[in-house]
């Protein structure tokens, strides 16, 4: 890792996750006396222990001693920047997503011959998406599952009148969203959810809890809702207007992420070659 970035030479330097190189990119840096970004993006803590009994006060200590020597750390929402502020994370900015509405656009709701009203969760099938919320619904028509994971073959098993379809990329994914007429996300740990963005310029309404993610992108009555009740901010989510959902992802361009990205990262005074 110090031989890599002492031949990029390069002006900034980003750590964009807490894993391995992670790591070893932080040791350089701090060794070096490069000042670097990081980015939260996952809650490590939370889904660590959903699989292991390790205290989430342990798991965030870590976390948290990682960002501590950056000199900023992006932050998603505003909610968790609040949230991580509470635990003692400090120098906090905000870096929001982007969708690509290009690729992400309404379609034919007959790219599905399934029976209406289509409710679909899109992503990584895994135990920290909490998709048995979902699946455990008494919901009209089908349920649709698109993606692929860890947890998948045991969920087949256990609701055989669910359609999984599994791992679906570019314009297949994007048909098949536009497809449904409600994304449902059960997810209580995300701390973003791009994908709530790319159902809604699908012009498809989300509904989901109330929790740091959902929080920043859907407005009740708007593009969804968002209810402790699950099923009720289902069903109250099918009266939604596909054009205001499409309307309020557009306001997340790419070009505006990359922006914001930009003006977060701290540059050096001098190139690494003077650190040799």
């Amino acid at each position: 890792m110090k031989e890599q970035l002492i031949c990029f030479d390069p002006h900034s330097v980003h750590i964009a996750t807490e894993g391995t190189l992670g790591w070893m990119a932080r040791r350089v840096c701090r060794q070096k006396k490069i000042p670097f970004t990081t980015s939260y993006h996952t809650r490590y803590p939370e889904y660590i222990r959903a699989r292991l009994p390790v205290p989430l006060f342990f798991s965030y200590a870590v976390v948290k001693t990682f960002h501590g020597a950056a000199a900023k750390t992006m932050v998603a929402t505003r909610v968790l920047k609040d949230e991580l502020s509470s635990r003692g994370f400090s120098n906090l900015v905000l870096w929001s997503r982007g969708v690509d509405a290009e690729l992400f656009r309404p379609g034919s709701k007959d790219y599905l011959h399934l029976k209406r009203p289509v409710f679909m969760y899109a992503g990584r099938v895994a135990v920290e998406k909490n998709l048995g919320a979902f699946l455990d619904l008494d919901l009209p028509g089908t349920k649709v599952v698109v993606g692929d994971g860890p947890e998948k073959e045991n969920l087949v098993k256990c609701y055989p009148d669910v359609i999984f379809t599994g791992y679906r990329q570019g314009k297949e994914l994007a048909l098949t969203m536009a497809a449904a007429d409600v994304f449902v996300f059960p997810s209580l740990t995300d701390t973003f959810g791009v994908v709530l963005l790319e159902a809604m310029a699908c012009g498809v309404p989300v509904a989901a809890y109330p929790v740091t993610g959902p929080l920043e992108t859907v407005c009740n009555g708007v593009n969804g809702y968002l209810d402790n009740d699950l099923q009720t901010a289902s069903l109250k989510t099918l009266d939604i207007p596909p054009q205001q959902c499409r309307e309020f992802a557009l306001k997340y361009s790419w070009e505006v992420c990359g922006r914001q990205f930009l003006d977060n990262l701290v540059f050096q005074e001098h190139s690494m070659q003077g650190f040799r």
